[in-house]
């Protein structure tokens, strides 16, 4: 096999336990024979790394997360940069940006983007930006400098609280674009370029990392305070994911009914939650595990009878694209329970897979739950046909190979290679 063609991917941070789904792409990507540089914006901020992160062999390097934090190797990135042919149109981009968001961030990117061009290494194939976001406005600026090509994945947040001009003017310099839901689908190709319409490619699940479980679950039903249902929850404790209107829900079930609740996961709002549920007395019935790796993940999906995620649009537009947690726990045959947001019914299919409610509704949410807690054939049913769905539509194999197609696209590959993404 010849020498592989080299990619940059910028990533907002690297490695995070809450974005697995990139993790298990690039090492899949490798696995087709494409050569990755990791180029993080922030420097890790967990504890742990999943598995997966381990098997990574791209080399990784940061950029400054603050420019003033390095002003040394900002300045001579500059200098360096302002040498090459193309650093008067990412000027001219950057300073027709920052007149419509004039902020420390905007001036932050350029930095980076300088920094980024300055120290790419020579034969670098192409850049790829991560997130359509602050990311993307770090390639945007660098691939002007250098003169390469770039593309973007746009997953969620970076989708739905960026502004229109902003999404428009990358679309529309980015040689491809994917998006994993059909609801981002439908706003991004609203502002592409008509002959350039972004591509739907699903995350996909690595299957072989999450076996199917052979094991029948306790036909538990909530009579027996000895064998509560287990509730399991995973995601950051942020706005989006609807974690109050959960723990009020929870509150509302009928007093005698067993359950216990589980949450896996950091983020901000984790202490405030501990406080409402000790508001609400059910402090004791709730867990939460903070952030965990993927083997512990798997250990909490196997020992649940159900999963539920009560997404909702946060008051900044925020939302989910959708959430890998759900495809996880479908894996192992557990009942979902989530809202009709955004990608969530692209899984879902209302009472045939997973019961499914609108966004902020505790009374439903309740409601739904009390009635998986007391029907364990109705989760066994709802387990079993979500297990199928993602067996059969959302294996990474099928997945990572449309996007291998899109690096390689519009260049000789070798037939071996070529045969690796058919």
């Amino acid at each position: 096999m010849p020498p592989a063609r080299t990619f940059v991917f910028v990533l907002k941070g690297y490695p995070r336990l809450s974005e697995t789904f990139i993790a298990q792409e690039i090492r899949a990507l490798e696995k087709l024979g494409l050569a990755i540089r990791i180029v993080a914006m922030r420097h890790p901020t967990d504890g742990k790394v999943h598995p997966i992160h381990r098997e990574i062999r791209a080399p990784v390097a940061y950029l400054p997360e603050y420019l003033h934090d390095e002003p040394g190797r900002v300045l001579r990135a500059l200098w360096r940069a302002s040498r090459r042919p193309g650093f008067r149109l990412a000027f001219r981009q950057f300073r027709h940006d920052l007149r419509r968001d004039f902020s420390r961030n905007r001036i932050r990117r350029m930095g980076q983007a300088a920094v980024l061009a300055a120290e790419m290494p020579d034969g670098i194939a192409g850049l790829h930006a991560h997130f359509i976001h602050t990311p993307a406005s770090v390639v945007r600026y660098a691939a002007a400098i250098t003169g390469k090509p770039w593309s973007v994945s746009a997953h969620a947040k970076d989708i739905w609280t960026t502004a229109d001009w902003d999404l428009a003017e990358k679309l529309e310099g980015a040689e491809w674009a994917v998006t994993c839901t059909q609801a981002g689908l439908e706003r991004l190709n609203a502002l592409a370029p008509a002959a350039r319409p972004v591509h739907l490619v699903y995350h996909g699940l690595d299957l072989a990392r999450f076996p199917a479980l052979l094991t029948p679950r306790p036909a538990r039903d909530g009579a027996d305070a000895a064998q509560p249902v287990r509730i399991l929850t995973i995601c950051r404790a942020v706005e989006k994911k609807g974690l109050d209107t959960l723990i009020a829900a929870l509150a509302r079930l009928p007093a005698g009914l067993a359950w216990e609740w589980v949450h896996a996961g950091g983020g901000a709002l984790a202490g405030k939650l501990k406080e409402q549920a000790r508001a609400l007395g059910i402090a004791g019935r709730c867990s939460f595990r903070g952030a965990l790796d993927q083997a512990e993940v798997l250990a909490l999906y196997r020992q649940a009878d159900v999963f539920v995620l009560p997404c909702r649009i946060a008051g900044d537009g925020d939302r989910d694209g959708l959430p890998n947690v759900l495809a996880e726990a479908a894996s192992q045959g557990l009942a979902l329970l989530s809202t009709n947001v955004s990608g969530v019914p692209e899984l879902i299919e209302a009472g045939v897979n997973g019961l499914m409610i609108g966004p902020d509704d505790g009374d439903a949410l309740a409601r739904e739950l009390e009635r998986l807690i007391r029907e364990p054939l109705l989760r066994f049913r709802l387990g079993r046909s979500a297990m199928q769905r993602v067996r059969s539509a959302f294996d990474h194999e099928d997945t990572v190979r449309a996007l291998f197609a899109l690096f390689m696209q519009g260049s000789p590959i070798d037939e071996s290679v070529r045969r690796a993404a058919e």
